[in-house]
């Protein structure tokens, strides 16, 4: 019964909308069913006449552990794109769901895969169920949850961490934190997006850690040109994702409105309806992907700040036309710099401020944006794949060797 109440929670609310629900009340909480696979043990162990069959062939096979998904979902998308270029690259990939409480059959999250994400090659093998889960050359997690699911499954020659952000701020310093921030000590080694992420691999939990950059969906996004003389920003407005610094954006936009009064401002990203907003904008709320670039290359500016590690966008706004702004620091300068971009610290004031200078200073503007597009054009998805492909095809290889001399 206990169970069947945890399953109907994360079919209604998610993992973090279940764990609020939880400490909530005042129904009893099955916290400690609920956590389980944090203290679960139960090993598979490494099968030598499963390594030597498999080594009869010349066929390179991965286990990708996922977490279950929504319509869209971009670290699912950035997932499968990586997973297709390895597939295309004589590489063989096998997906699994990790604690799917959604896909309760292969069938339906086929169906599902293939509707929401036709990026993934059609040779991926899928499964609703890591019980499934068989040897591989190596096995990847690819979220802070997937890494306790891998710690467990000895029966593969490497083990992978494909690090898209640091999830442990994504929670309060507390126990999610400790839980998420446990997997960078299991000894994985990791594929990160970008150089931050990699340097606190290497630097802060002694992992053997590789990276890529990004690039963008280039039928997608073609620069535009704007049409008329509104001053416009866009703002990715996401106040459920606090990382995405909603409050921090909304306040410096409230003062450059009072420096641009006729300023028009676009929230995009989720709906802001039942937000006080006390300047010209539009609440545009989740778009199709297909809307954007057009969206971007009508904006002056289009405000992107985050805490974390930052997203494709950048890159989306650049290739659009229009001019990204985002935070400084480690996380964002990996790639995004000076030359490409507008780097603004956390006070509003001060994000107003540097706003305001380039919306006032067309010649400035126009120059970051004519190296924005030719940057952006300048990347590419086959040679960030091509990175991992290589990462992947190192770790075996020295993974390999210490097997061999075990055997």
């Amino acid at each position: 019964m206990e169970a069947k109440k945890i399953i109907n929670s994360l079919q209604k609310r998610g993992l973090k909308g279940s764990i609020q629900r939880f400490r909530q009340g005042p129904q009893k909480v099955g916290l400690v069913d609920f956590w389980s696979f944090i203290t679960d043990r139960e090993v598979t162990e490494f099968n030598f006449e499963d390594f030597k069959k498999h080594k009869e062939g010349n066929q390179i096979i991965l286990n990708w552990i996922i977490p279950e998904m929504g319509e869209g979902s971009g670290g699912h998308l950035n997932i499968f794109r990586f997973v297709s270029y390895l597939e295309r690259h004589g590489i063989h990939n096998r997906m699994y769901l990790y604690r799917s409480t959604r896909f309760l059959n292969d069938a339906y999250l086929k169906e599902f895969i293939r509707k929401y994400f036709s990026i993934l090659d059609e040779n991926v093998e899928l499964y609703h169920d890591t019980k499934f889960m068989t040897f591989a050359d190596g096995t990847v997690a690819t979220s802070w949850d997937t890494a306790y699911c891998v710690r467990n499954f000895n029966n593969t020659i490497s083990k992978f961490y494909f690090i898209q952000d640091f999830e442990p701020y994504f929670y309060a310093h507390g126990s999610e934190y400790e839980f998420a921030e446990q997997t960078y000590k299991f000894g994985f080694r990791g594929i990160t997006a970008g150089d931050w992420l990699k340097d606190i691999c290497i630097n802060e939990y002694n992992m053997q850690a590789d990276s890529f950059s990004f690039s963008y969906d280039k039928d997608l996004y073609t620069p535009k040109t704007k049409k008329d003389n509104i001053k416009r920003v866009f703002f990715y407005a996401r106040p459920v994702t606090p990382r995405r610094d909603f409050e921090l954006g909304l306040l410096a936009l409230n003062e450059l409105s009072k420096r641009i009064p006729d300023l028009e401002v676009i929230f995009a990203g989720w709906d802001v309806s039942t937000y006080e907003i006390p300047f010209k904008h539009q609440n545009l709320g989740i778009m199709r992907i297909e809307e954007l670039s057009e969206l971007y290359g009508k904006c002056d500016l289009c405000l992107v700040i985050s805490n974390t590690n930052l997203s494709l966008l950048p890159l989306e706004v650049m290739a659009s036309g229009s001019v990204a702004v985002c935070s400084k620091g480690a996380n964002s300068e990996w790639l995004v710099n000076e030359d490409n971009s507008i780097l603004v610290s956390y006070d509003p004031i001060e994000i107003a401020d540097t706003m305001y200078s380039y919306m006032i200073d067309s010649i400035k503007l126009d120059n970051i944006r004519k190296k924005g597009i030719e940057f952006a054009q300048n990347t590419s998805w086959d040679v960030e794949g091509k990175k991992v492909l290589e990462a992947v095809l190192k770790g075996i290889k020295e993974d390999e060797k210490c097997i061999n001399n075990r055997g």
